[in-house]
């Protein structure tokens, strides 16, 4: 995990997923905090090696991989904690995060792991899109859903911390199907991103750019050839196509073999993305037939 430098203020831990880092007076801010305890360590290490205080600590969205060193930190040291609207009640409330992965059914064991429910946090202040002060810290926070239902970005010192709004081209391809939770709206917030006027962006995957809006591009680019992709398998089955089995024609067609069941649940959720998406363009429809979920155009 290496810190950079990006202007007088500002940092980020690059790492597999990206901690920024502000810095004002005697106040440090630190925007998401890693998977676990192992992550944060690191970064208190790095920190306290440059004489770097760290007095508050803002969530961009409650997925585990942004949160799950937060519960460590919180008790090591007093971070004034804050949080998106909805989003906090997962983070006092992990158990949420794989329970609407899997339906609201009550949870297997196998879906109590860290990828998916970390540990819960205290919240000292819920915030939503919009200018803000607190303590030394002057923001703008910008609602970029699609990802998380209220993910939210922060232009801090003319610096942009997007979150998983968007992320690196190898990402992209790397996941095959990048996980979303609705493809329409994730593509509204991408457009949102190239009206963003600052010195350059951090991603939740991939590493700061100055000119991050080429890659914002390419984030549009890839899910609009995925929602072309749904809407053509949905358009050879004339009398509809189910749930089930476009879900299962993705995983095939990007050779997707886990047989991990929360994996799985993420995957199931992405495929659905799209196809909300494109029910919410009008360019197919959803209805239930014979007990099945189907789409027909």
């Amino acid at each position: 995990m290496k810190v950079a430098l990006l202007n007088d203020t500002c940092y980020y831990f690059d790492a597999a997923v990206n901690i920024g880092y502000v810095h004002h007076g005697n106040q440090g801010m630190l925007i998401d905090a890693g998977i676990d305890d192992s992550v944060m360590r690191k970064v208190l290490k790095q920190l306290e090696a440059g004489n770097l205080p760290i007095t508050h600590l803002f969530i961009t969205h409650a997925h585990a991989d942004h949160y799950g060193g937060a519960n460590f930190l919180q008790k090591r040291r007093g971070v004034y904690t804050i949080a998106p609207v909805l989003e906090e009640a997962v983070l006092r409330n992990p158990k949420l995060e794989p329970m609407y992965l899997f339906g609201g059914n009550d949870l297997l064991p196998e879906l109590n792991n860290k990828f998916q429910q970390n540990k819960s946090i205290n919240v000292d202040q819920v915030i939503d899109s919009g200018e803000y002060s607190i303590g030394n810290f002057t923001f703008t926070a910008h609602f970029l859903p699609g990802h998380s239902s209220h993910q939210i970005g922060i232009q801090i010192d003319n610096i942009l911390f997007a979150g998983d709004s968007y992320v690196s081209e190898e990402a992209l391809h790397e996941h095959k199907i990048p996980y979303i939770t609705d493809a329409d709206a994730t593509v509204s917030s991408l457009k949102k991103l190239l009206e963003i006027e600052c010195e350059g962006a951090v991603p939740g995957y991939g590493v700061f750019e100055a000119n991050f809006k080429e890659t914002v591009r390419k984030n549009i680019t890839y899910h609009e050839e995925l929602l072309k992709l749904v809407l053509d398998k949905v358009k050879t089955k004339p009398d509809g196509i189910s749930h089930e089995t476009i879900v299962a024609d993705m995983c095939r067609h990007f050779q997707i073999n886990s047989p991990s069941l929360s994996q799985w649940l993420l995957y199931r959720t992405t495929v659905t993305a799209y196809l909300i998406g494109l029910v919410k363009r009008e360019e197919i429809t959803s209805v239930i037939e014979a007990g099945k979920w189907m789409f027909k155009t």
